[in-house]
């Protein structure tokens, strides 16, 4: 391997959204370093299978659905 020319790799702490910690090595920063996530597995939705409803309230869907609302079988009521 080459001199000098590799990145430091050291131990840094990494700081997740909910307060908790743990140690990695890493090229960031310098030895002893802090890294505060603002998204980590714990809250982003990739990781946490989306936690709300898509809500299509003036989307194509919408549109979609106010356009063919009469479309289709009638229903006869006698």
């Amino acid at each position: 391997m080459k001199k000098d020319i590799h990145p430091d790799y050291h131990t840094i702490n990494v700081v997740l959204t909910d307060g908790s910690s743990f140690q990695t090595r890493s090229t960031y920063g310098k030895e002893g370093d802090t890294i505060r996530l603002d998204v980590d597995p714990r809250t982003h939705p990739a990781w946490t299978g989306g936690a709300g409803k898509i809500l299509d309230t003036g989307g194509q869907l919408a549109r979609f659905n106010k356009r063919f609302q009469g479309f289709g079988l009638k229903k006869d009521n006698t």
